[in-house]
């Protein structure tokens, strides 16, 4: 499904570089939900961002449903962004507060032109339902919701997108307890559904256990590890890994 491979990315002027990732090879399976955890600052996002076709690498190259992105080509991004779709820490980030939420959630359904007002609304009813949420929540904006709320309308929207992966970039590190498990069980129930591929990404690892099929671990830019969840968990091989669980 999605492979990346031997990628790398530096930040900053000749003067002051940092490098965020350093050769990172990772392949998510099909309908399989791979969880990449590690401290602020190891690259994460920045590898979440390249899987995304957001920000181009400096070397190595990412591979989505056996078509190569080159990040360069406006025409390939697009493929290759059709595919997928990412969900940020803030959801409010990724809305228009000008628009309403009914809005918003029909953006992924203007490929399907063929579709009448009424089925449009049918659709986003239903994805608003499908995440826990009622269709009154349509004539709002994404600035009168919880957090939690607001990504239950980001799931929503990611889920009408129909896309192959789903790249979640710290989605629960902003909410409460409560509300994190709840955010997480929906992920759970949705892959069992829809039986999409996912990219998760933490900086705790045990939320990335509740869901992951595999965990991958970076420290300063590398993928240190890298395994089954159940390995990682109760066989690290790493020190840096067995300090993450140890945090918990």
């Amino acid at each position: 499904m999605l492979e990346i491979v031997n990628v790398s990315k530096t930040f900053g002027t000749t003067a002051a570089k940092v490098r965020a990732l350093e050769n990172v090879t990772l392949t998510v399976g099909e309908a399989q939900c791979c969880g990449i955890i590690g401290e602020s600052g190891s690259g994460k996002s920045t590898l979440a961002c390249i899987a995304a076709g957001i920000t181009v690498p400096d070397a190595g190259h990412v591979t989505l449903a056996g078509e190569r992105l080159d990040p360069r080509r406006a025409a390939s991004r697009r493929r290759h962004q059709k595919q997928l779709h990412m969900i940020f820490q803030d959801p409010r980030s990724s809305f228009n507060p000008r628009m309403s939420i009914g809005e918003s959630l029909s953006e992924p359904l203007q490929h399907k032109r063929r579709l009448r007002r009424a089925e449009r609304k049918e659709l986003i009813t239903a994805a608003l339902e499908e995440v826990g949420l009622t269709a009154d929540l349509i004539h709002r904006g994404i600035d009168s919701l919880s957090v939690g709320q607001g990504q239950r309308v980001a799931i929503a929207r990611a889920i009408l997108a129909e896309p192959d992966l789903i790249i979640c970039d710290e989605i629960t590190s902003a909410l409460d307890v409560t509300v994190q498990a709840e955010i997480l069980d929906l992920l759970v129930q949705l892959r069992r559904k829809r039986h999409f591929s996912m990219l998760f990404i933490s900086h705790d690892i045990a939320v990335v256990a509740h869901l992951a099929d595999r965990i991958a671990v970076m420290k300063h830019g590398h993928l240190i590890e890298e395994g089954p969840s159940h390995e990682i968990i109760n066989a690290p091989t790493q020190a840096y890994t067995r300090l993450l669980i140890d945090l918990v």
